[in-house]
């Protein structure tokens, strides 16, 4: 598994409407801590085969972000039948990843 880009545009159909579990990581280029992150997410992707990874530039796209009220980057949301189940702000490594990830289950 990979994880794919989403814009806000697509952020209601592939985000809000999924019926499987859907963890997206809030991001930017320039963000320190969130290129730390990335191959910890990867690896994660991979490993929870039943959860999709996505990925939503802020900068390009800060209208879901600010919905959502994302103040800071990176942030980790989980969403599980359309709504937030789990967050992180900031790098909390792996463990602070897979502990919002048991929340799919």
């Amino acid at each position: 598994m990979a994880i794919h880009k989403v814009t806000d545009a697509e952020f209601d159909s592939k985000v809000y409407k999924s019926t499987t579990p859907i963890f997206v990581d809030f991001w930017a280029p320039w963000c320190g801590p969130c290129k730390l992150a990335e191959p910890i997410l990867e690896e994660l992707s991979t490993q929870t085969p039943n959860i999709t990874f996505l990925k939503i530039n802020v900068d390009e796209n800060p209208d879901e972000a600010a919905k959502l009220g994302v103040m800071s980057i990176p942030t980790t949301i989980l969403f599980k039948d359309g709504s937030e189940v789990g967050r992180q702000v900031g790098f909390a490594g792996k463990h602070g990843f897979e502990t919002i990830l048991q929340k799919a289950a």
